[in-house]
This record gives structure tokens, sequence and C-alpha cells, in this order.
């Protein structure tokens, strides 16, 4: 497996891994597909400013991770937040572990003070991977979405460098 930044040609297939979560789970607030020429405009909106990756392997995206603007205020410049988004069939392989090894690495290496994850809850596999990061559960908002019928948490998890 290969870790890489993503190729344009790469955008299918990342979308069909995130348009799997948005028609089949809570673990993204989006309600519809996301086309082909919007994830290849999100990519290249993340790339000029932040890393984004992909796990690959023989020509397959199994999974990708990105660094994102938390909030566009000014004072929020040196804070950042974190996805990461596997291949539903290939979940709980490390796939999402090497992903955010190399993203966590990249920012350490730009003026990141904070990391912050939101997490759709219930989502433990989520939960235990941004832990397993030193990440620790600082908010947890109460039915702040509603997708598939019924009211969902989020959590936010953060990471301090204390550089």
């Amino acid at each position: 497996m290969k870790i890489r930044p993503p190729k344009l040609t790469d955008a299918e297939q990342i979308a069909n891994i995130y348009n799997f979560y948005i028609l089949n789970t809570h673990h993204s607030f989006e309600i519809e597909p996301v086309g082909l020429e919007e994830m290849r405009r999100r990519i290249g909106d993340t790339i000029e400013n932040y890393p984004f990756l992909i796990a690959e392997e023989n020509g397959k995206v199994l999974g990708y991770a990105f660094a994102a603007c938390y909030k566009p205020r000014s004072a929020y410049k040196n804070s950042v937040e974190v996805s990461v988004y596997v291949k539903n069939d290939l979940k709980q392989k490390g796939i999402g572990t090497k992903l955010y090894e190399k993203l966590f690495d990249e920012l350490s290496k730009m003026n990141v003070h904070v990391i912050i994850a939101g997490i759709s809850l219930p989502n433990e596999a989520s939960v235990k991977l941004h832990e397993r990061f030193e990440m620790e559960k600082v908010a947890h908002f109460r039915e702040v979405g509603f997708k598939l019928g019924r009211w969902i948490d989020v959590g936010y998890w953060e990471l301090i460098n204390h550089k």
C-alpha cells in the first residue's frame, strides 16, 4: 500500500468512497452524493493549502485523509480540521491509521497548533482511531444533525501541538 497525494484522476474513486458514507451512514452530514467535478474541485481547493492523501494499491484507492481550514476567520489560521474515509469493505485493516500517520506527520511540518476532528456519534471505530493519535474529546453536541430518520450527536476531538 502506498500513501500519496491524489491526482485528479483519483477523484472518481474518492467520490465513490465518500458517497457510500453519504448514502448509507450518518458519518457524513451530506445527503446528496458528490459528483466527479465537485470532488475534483474539493481536492483542488484543499491541496492549495493543506495535505490531502490517499492510500492506493494496484491503482485502487483504498481510502483518503485530509486537513482543511477549521474556520475562515483569521485567528483560526493555525487550526485545522481532519477527516479520514476508508472504503467500506476495507475498514479495520489499518488503512485509516496509516493515512493519519502520514497526515499528522505532514501537519507537524506546518504551522499547525490545533488539530480538530468532528465525529458523528455513535462511531466507535472513528473514536478509537482519533484517540490513538492522542486526540481527546473536548465537546459533545446533542442532536445537531438529522439524517436517516433520526437525530445525530457530534463529538469534537482535539490535539494541541505543544512544540
